[in-house]
C-alpha cells in the first residue's frame, strides 16, 4: 500500500475544494474516517456501501484525486482475497469439506465433546490453509446439521469455531485478512508468516482447546446415546458428490500453496498465485462444458464470491490512503515513538496491546489497514524497513487474537453469527463478549511472552 506515497506530489491541485471550504484537509480526512468508524460500530449500515461512500468523498472533496485513490488500492490483496474464495466455492462443490466433518465425528465415535474438539481443530487447521471467514463459511452448515443430529444448542460448537477460526488464522500469511494486507504492505513472505507466527498460533490453539473442553464438557455429557447413533449412521464417503472435481481441486489447492511458498523469491505475489490457481481451476472444472454452460457455471461460481468484502477493502484502502496523504499517520506515529522514547521492544508492546484491544472493539481489518502506514512511517526512526519486522509481527498477532474479543471483533465472528441466526439461536453480543474477551486477554498476554523471548530477549 506504500505506492501511493509516489503520488504525494500531485496532491496540491487536489485540496482545492477543501481550501474553497476553508477547512483543512486534515480536519475533514480525518472527519471522514471517524464518520466512517462510527457508523461501522453501530452497523446500522452495510459496510461496503459505507467504505464507498467515505472513499468518493476523500475524492470528491478533494483529499485525494482519482489517480492518488486508485494507487492507494491494494490490489495483491484483492487478488488473493478473490483467488481463494473462488477456488473454494469450486471445491466446496465436491462435497470435501462435508466427508472431512463426518470423518471426524465419527472418528471420536460421536462424542460430543469430541467432536466439539474436533471441530476446534479442523477450523484452525483450515483457518490457516484457507483463510478464517471461507473456513466458517464451511463449517458452519456442517456444524448446525451435527447439533440437529445431537439435539444440542449450536452455541458452544459456533462459539469454539469463532475463536479457532481467529487463532489458526493467525499462523500464516493467507489466514487471516490482517495479515493479507500486513504481507502485502510489507513484502513479507508466506514463509516468513509460517515461521514467525505457526508457532505462538498452536501455543495458543493447545490453551484455547483445553478451555473450551473445561468449558463445554459437562453440559456436552449430558445429550442422549441415540442422538450419538444418528451421527453414526452419516454416510461420510456419500458426502463427496463429485470425486474427480476433488482431486482436481485439491491438486490445485495444493499448486497455489506452492506459489505462495515459493513465488515471493521470483517476486511472483501471493494474490498472483490465488488468482492463477483460480483460472486454473475454473478450467479443470468447466472447460468440458458448452460455451452456454460454461458461461453460468463462471457466473454462479463469481456469484460465490464476498463482494461486499471486496468492495469494503477497496473503499478502506481510498480512505486509509486518504488520511496517510494529509498526514494524519504522521502525527500518530510521532505519538507513539514519543511515548515509548524511540524504544523498538516498548513500540513493539504498544502497538501489540493497542492492536489487540482495538481490533477487539473494531473490525480488525480497517484497524490494520489504518496501521500499516503508521508503522511504516517509524521506518526511519529505526534504521530502514528491515528494522521494522518486529513491528509488523506485533500488529499481526494483535489483530489476528484481538479479533476474539467482541462479536465485531473479525469478519469471521460476524459470518458465524448471520448462520446462527438463521438458525434461530442467535449469538448475542454480550454473550459472546463474556466467553471471547478473557480468553483473548489470556492468548493476548501469551503472545506478548512469545513477542519478547522471540525478538528482544
Amino acid at each position: 500500500m506504500n505506492e501511493h506515497s509516489s503520488a504525494h506530489g500531485h496532491g496540491e491541485a487536489a485540496f482545492s475544494l477543501a481550501n474553497l471550504l476553508g477547512i483543512s484537509p486534515l480536519w475533514i480526512a480525518t472527519a471522514i474516517l471517524i464518520a466512517v468508524y462510527a457508523l461501522l460500530i453501530t452497523e446500522k449500515m452495510n459496510r461496503a456501501i459505507l467504505a464507498m461512500l467515505g472513499a468518493a468523498l476523500m475524492v470528491i472533496l478533494g483529499i485525494l484525486n482519482q489517480q492518488q485513490a486508485l494507487a492507494g488500492v491494494d490490489a495483491n490483496t484483492l487478488a488473493l482475497l478473490i483467488g481463494m474464495m473462488v477456488i473454494v466455492a469450486i471445491t466446496s462443490k465436491s462435497g470435501l469439506f462435508q466427508y472431512v466433518a463426518i470423518v471426524s465425528a465419527k472418528a471420536v465415535k460421536a462424542n460430543p465433546v469430541g467432536i466439539l474438539i474436533m471441530l476446534t481443530l479442523i477450523t484452525a487447521v483450515f483457518s490457516a490453509m484457507l483463510d478464517n471467514v471461507t473456513t466458517v463459511l464451511l463449517i458452519a452448515p456442517i456444524t448446525l446439521l451435527i447439533t440437529d443430529a445431537l439435539e444440542t444448542k449450536v452455541f458452544p460448537f459456533f462459539m469454539a469455531e469463532i475463536l479457532a477460526s481467529n487463532v489458526g488464522g493467525t499462523a500464516t500469511l493467507i489466514g487471516d485478512p490482517p495479515n493479507i494486507l500486513i504481507g502485502s504492505a510489507a513484502g513479507l513472505s508466506f514463509n516468513q508468516f509460517v515461521v514467525n507466527l505457526a508457532p505462538i498460533s498452536a501455543i495458543c490453539l493447545v490453551v484455547l482447546t483445553a478451555i473450551i473442553y473445561f468449558m463445554y464438557r459437562k453440559t456436552l455429557s449430558e445429550i442422549p446415546e441415540e442422538s450419538r447413533q444418528r451421527i453414526m449412521k452419516f454416510d461420510a464417503p456419500g458426502a463427496i458428490t463429485d470425486a474427480t472435481l476433488m482431486i482436481k481441486a485439491l491438486g490445485v489447492l495444493a499448486l497455489v500453496i506452492f506459489g505462495f511458498t515459493v513465488g515471493h523469491g521470483y517476486g511472483i505475489q501471493p494474490g498472483t498465485s490465488a488468482l492463477s490457481g483460480a483460472a486454473l481451476l475454473m478450467l479443470l472444472a468447466y472447460g468440458g462444458q458448452n460455451a452456454e454452460e460454461q458461461s453460468e457455471s463462471v457466473h454462479h461460481i463469481f456469484g460465490e464470491v464476498e463482494w461486499v468484502t471486496i468492495l469494503f477493502f477497496t473503499g478502506l484502502f481510498v480512505i486509509v490512503a486518504g488520511v496517510e496523504h494529509v498526514g494524519l499517520l504522521n502525527i500518530f506515529a510521532e505519538y507513539i515513538l514519543d511515548l515509548t522514547q524511540g524504544d523498538m521492544m516498548w513500540t513493539a508492546f504498544l502497538i501489540f496491546w493497542a492492536s489487540g484491544i482495538l481490533s477487539a472493539i473494531l473490525d480488525n481489518i480497517p484497524f490494520v489497514a489504518t496501521m500499516i502506514p503508521l508503522i511504516e512511517s517509524t521506518a526511519d526512526t529505526f534504521g530502514g524497513p528491515e528494522h521494522i519486522e518486529p513491528l509488523w509481527w506485533s500488529l499481526a498477532l494483535g489483530a489476528c487474537l484481538g479479533g476474539n474479543g467482541t462479536l465485531l471483533g473479525a469478519s469471521a465472528n460476524l459470518t458465524v453469527a448471520a448462520f446462527a441466526e438463521k438458525a434461530k439461536q442467535p449469538i448475542g453480543f454480550m454473550a459472546f463478549m463474556k466467553v471471547g474477551f478473557p480468553i483473548m486477554l489470556l492468548t493476548l498476554a501469551i503472545a506478548n511472552v512469545y513477542i519478547w523471548l522471540r525478538y528482544f530477549y
